[in-house]
């Protein structure tokens, strides 16, 4: 991909290595209240004037003591190193903006009153308006704060783990994730949302199954549009999409993963269907083309 040098993204929130878990800074009250109870009892006393003696040697304010002995944060915890990414994190930081910028443009062009997603990056785990998750739950959209979270491992793991290597097959990832977004804005997902507990597990897995192939069109619409205006997409790149779209297939990955395919079970469709759905987005770039929810051959 000719990506470099091009617009990047300032709806980018960058959380590589901040913990995903609050500071526990705060006292409990009811800790706190048996504290003050301990230190006015003659035992109390004793360790108070310890206190006061090991503040005047280390210099650590005395009251610092106290909150951590209540539960609170060490003294010496609030030091943090701050987190040295590596020129290759950064360069996929970088190119993740620049593709995240890319779809703004072609999706402000498609869609009136377009809101634009922010792309969050972290380590290790994270904390969403949709909950807790970590890196192993790989990317993710939540439609609660319209944010695109992903962890960059995911993009080695892509190509150690699914075979799914190249610059293309990673946009096609981001891509994908604001497809989520699109039918956020658009309404579809909260419809589907709504089918949760109306329908059985197996109905619902396969309404699941529409909308990401319904966000796999949509990548597709987004490359097709993109390459009109933008031109960033060289030989062999397409492949590198279909190539990740297939690599991560219900049935694909269940098979890796048991040996055996449950289909009832999707919840992404298939590698075919996958394949099938971006490149339908790709070769019409037109969004009518792309109700998987009436489809009857998926």
């Amino acid at each position: 991909m000719k990506w470099q040098g091009r617009r990047r993204s300032q709806n980018v929130e960058d959380r590589r290595g901040q913990s995903a878990r609050g500071s526990s800074s705060g006292m409990n009250p009811l800790v706190l209240m048996s504290l003050f109870k301990f230190l006015f009892s003659k035992t109390g006393l004793v360790v108070v004037g310890i206190v006061i003696v090991l503040s005047i040697v280390t210099g650590i304010n005395p009251l610092s003591f106290i909150g951590n002995m209540a539960g609170g944060s060490s003294p010496l915890s609030n030091t943090t190193v701050p987190y040295q990414p590596t020129a290759e994190e950064d360069m996929l930081a970088a190119f993740c903006a620049t593709i995240l910028a890319d779809t703004e443009d072609v999706w402000n062009k498609l869609i009136d009153n377009y809101r634009e997603p922010t792309l969050v990056i972290f380590t290790n785990s994270v904390s969403s308006a949709c909950g807790m998750a970590s890196s192993a739950s790989g990317p993710f959209y939540c439609p609660a704060d319209e944010k695109l979270y992903i962890d960059l491992s995911f993009f080695q793991e892509m190509e150690d783990k699914l075979n799914a290597p190249g610059d293309f097959a990673q946009a096609y990832v981001i891509a994908h994730e604001v497809g989520h977004h699109v039918q956020n804005i658009l309404g579809i997902s909260g419809e589907v949302q709504q089918m949760r507990g109306k329908v059985s597990q197996t109905e619902y897995n396969e309404y699941s199954v529409r909308l990401e192939l319904q966000a796999d069109f949509l990548a597709g619409v987004w490359a097709n549009h993109s390459q009109r205006s933008a031109a960033m997409m060289e030989k062999g790149d397409l492949e590198e999409a279909l190539n990740a779209a297939n690599a991560i297939g219900d049935d694909r990955l269940q098979k890796q993963a048991t040996g055996r395919v449950v289909p009832d079970s999707f919840t992404h469709g298939t590698s075919k269907q996958r394949m099938k759905w971006f490149s339908k987005g790709f070769a019409t770039g037109d969004l009518k083309q792309g109700d998987t929810f009436s489809a009857k051959d998926l």
